[in-house]
């Protein structure tokens, strides 16, 4: 009882190891973040986990509630930590092919805000209704070197962020930066300008491992460098959507904080609700946008 009323200092001392708590230590588990120890770390594929949960179980054979498999931002530990980036690539490849055996398909997937040009009276594009290309322009490509570029970064980085996020936290962070690249552009864009791609979610994808990594203390020169040469591609080389870019990192930066600040007793509420307040957002742009062009 004397300990617990001591000084602020005592108070915020670095916890010790729930193995053996004589030994200070500043990393957690990322599945059910007990404080552990260099010797009771064991390396996984995102940060470092306890004993107990790398093994599944408390040593009993039977794993508590808080040792059972979870991820560093709360979701389901899967077999495959990458079947969602690889349906996305799925779906990516499967729209090329279908653009280039059908042309005419690409006029109607393409994000496009107002069509015929100025003066508007919007018949075709998302001033005319078609909201649905804000979706649809996410995955869709034409040029080769495009889809080859925006794939294998998804590749790259979509299947480590999967696994540290789950797959439900993981395509939430990817869809709603998608579409707040997408909001962005509309927004900011010529009404006539067609859009497509994956790099907003993409870039998405970007901001979101960045926090992570900040957030496991990893080495963040890598992913600083990775992101500063593509935002020289961006701003440096003609006909890239730089709005679609800064609006999926922005999103991708702020779902994915979070993701994984969420604290544990309110996880779900505050991931998906951070998730929910950037969709409001691009859904209050969308109609300022639509507004102006009708």
């Amino acid at each position: 009882m004397e300990h617990a009323a001591g000084s602020s200092q005592d108070a915020q001392s670095v916890p010790g190891c729930y193995r053996h708590p004589d030994r200070e230590t500043g990393i957690r588990c990322t599945r059910c973040e007990r404080p552990i120890c260099p010797e009771c770390m064991v390396n996984a594929s995102v940060g470092f986990q306890c004993p107990e949960c790398a093994r599944g179980d408390s040593g009993t054979g039977h794993a508590p509630a808080a040792s059972r498999p979870r991820t560093v931002a709360g979701g389901t530990v899967t077999a495959d930590p990458r079947l969602c980036t690889k349906i996305l690539i799925g779906l990516n490849v499967a729209v090329f092919i279908a653009v280039h055996v059908r042309p005419s398909l690409l006029n109607d997937l393409v994000l496009l805000g107002a069509w015929p040009p100025a003066p508007y009276t919007p018949t075709q594009g998302v001033a005319g209704g078609e909201w649905y290309r804000m979706v649809t322009t996410m995955f869709t490509h034409q040029e080769i070197w495009h889809i080859a570029f925006n794939m294998l970064s998804l590749w790259w980085l979509g299947g480590p962020l999967e696994a540290a996020l789950g797959r439900a936290r993981y395509l939430t962070v990817y869809f709603v930066s998608g579409l707040a690249g997408s909001a962005l552009a509309y927004l900011l864009a010529s009404p006539s300008t067609a859009t497509l791609g994956a790099s907003g979610a993409v870039f998405g994808l970007f901001g979101a491992t960045a926090v992570l990594m900040r957030r496991l203390n990893y080495d963040m020169r890598p992913i600083i460098a990775l992101l500063a040469v593509n935002l020289v591609i961006t701003f440096g080389w003609g006909g890239i959507s730089w709005q679609a870019h800064i609006g999926g990192l922005v999103a991708g930066v702020v779902t994915g904080y979070g993701m994984v600040h969420a604290p544990r007793e309110r996880r779900a509420l505050v991931q998906y609700g951070t998730s929910a307040l950037v969709l409001a957002a691009v859904v209050v742009v969308t109609l300022l946008r639509t507004a102006q062009l009708t």
